[in-house]
């Protein structure tokens, strides 16, 4: 069973389902936690995370470094 590990934070919860889509457009899976902590300050608390697999989080940081949103 593989874990998931965060790939990203943002601010918003809008950046991170941009960020979510970007990543499964390129075939990585990933979900979005933390969406209401986004109320709080810019999402100062905790931010909203978007997670991956363990596996792919290779690819997806090197996404990451190619987003442009």
């Amino acid at each position: 069973m593989s874990d998931l590990v965060e790939a990203a934070r943002f601010n918003w919860a809008y950046q991170a389902e941009l960020f979510r889509i970007f990543l499964e457009q390129n075939g990585v899976e990933a979900i979005v936690f933390d969406t209401q902590s986004a109320g709080y300050s810019e999402g100062a608390i905790t931010g909203v995370r978007v997670m991956v697999l363990t596996e792919d989080f290779a690819a997806a940081e090197e996404l990451l470094r190619e987003y442009e949103p």
